[in-house]
């Protein structure tokens, strides 16, 4: 009964510590991505939902891995949440030898909040707007096969990995250190393709500097009506990605319940949604239980598709 009672009020201190404290989250990324303007928008959303202080904080490096490992190391008290896309969280366990975290383990699912479509994409001054003329021009120059991704071992780097698989063509994988640099150097020209969330090329493309050649939903984007799927193109190549929030393991239940009303309430927001989707941002709005199982579902998914790919974990 002690023991009990003694719960209860940890609880209830805990509660009543989140309701006071300054809430943190901790994004793994850099400023200019979607992942950080969504990141932002959810906070003034759930600066005032909580009436309390919600800051995001860019922790870059390794993929995003820095942030889940700073997550992880976070008192459980629901001041500090963790941004981030599925790839920390259900590729990376696959394509990395040794991670210091467990995506299953080490958090709390709090909030699903948007999924979006990937995309290839090449620069403007590649001569190729579709993706047959693309793998033609692979075949006949080499050089043009070079795609970059904002990391090793993510989502839009095994994206290149199945198209080429797919197109029988060979692609030269170029890692770049986050999504800015990447979209520099396509629109500079510097590599010739690349593999990205497909809200992060469209600036490029609506200033004529790159074009999206295809994206990987089961439907088009509505952000791109004009560009074919894989499928569509005649590639058997399908995913979406998503954005989700967690906090530490062992965070009490009616903190995390309290966290994941005020970012499912935000993502169901009228406004948010027209600015989301003007990000190429399909908001989704959904609890613990259903992140949890999207989680699973995507580490089951795409563990095939990796170690059919014949990458080799990073350490």
């Amino acid at each position: 009964m002690i023991r009990v009672l003694l719960f209860a009020l940890l609880v209830t201190a805990n509660i009543a510590f989140a309701q006071e404290g300054t809430v943190r989250i901790v994004l793994g990324f850099p400023a200019g991505a979607s992942s950080d303007l969504l990141t932002r928008l959810l906070a003034d959303h759930m600066r005032g939902s909580l009436n309390q202080p919600v800051i995001v904080e860019n922790r870059t490096g390794a993929g995003g891995q820095i942030a889940n490992e700073a997550v992880k190391a976070a008192a459980p008290d629901g001041l500090t949440l963790l941004m981030t896309p599925v790839a920390t969280m259900s590729i990376y366990p696959h394509s990395y030898a040794s991670l210091r975290y467990d995506p299953f383990t080490d958090y709390a699912p709090v909030a699903h909040l948007a999924r979006f479509h990937l995309g290839l994409g090449v620069s403007a001054k590649v001569p190729a707007a579709t993706l047959a003329e693309y793998i033609a021009l692979v075949r006949k120059d080499p050089k043009a096969g070079f795609y970059a991704s904002a990391a090793a071992g993510s989502i839009p780097h095994f994206l290149g990995v199945m198209f080429s698989r797919a197109a029988g063509i060979e692609m030269v994988h170029v890692p770049y250190k986050g999504t800015a640099n990447v979209l520099q150097a396509l629109a500079a020209a510097e590599i010739s393709a690349a593999t990205t969330p497909a809200s992060d090329i469209a600036s490029l493309v609506r200033s004529g500097k790159a074009r999206l050649l295809a994206t990987s939903g089961a439907q088009r984007s509505s952000s791109f009506p004009d560009v074919p799927t894989f499928r569509e193109s005649g590639f058997d190549i399908e995913g979406m990605g998503w954005y989700a929030l967690f906090a530490p393991a062992r965070t009490p239940q009616p903190v995390i319940g309290r966290l994941s009303k005020a970012a499912v309430d935000a993502m169901q927001a009228p406004a948010l949604h027209t600015r989301l989707e003007h990000l190429g941002l399909e908001p989704t709005g959904l609890g613990p239980r259903e992140l949890a199982g999207i989680m699973k579902a995507d580490f089951e998914r795409w563990g095939p598709v990796i170690r059919a790919s014949g990458f080799k974990p990073e350490q």
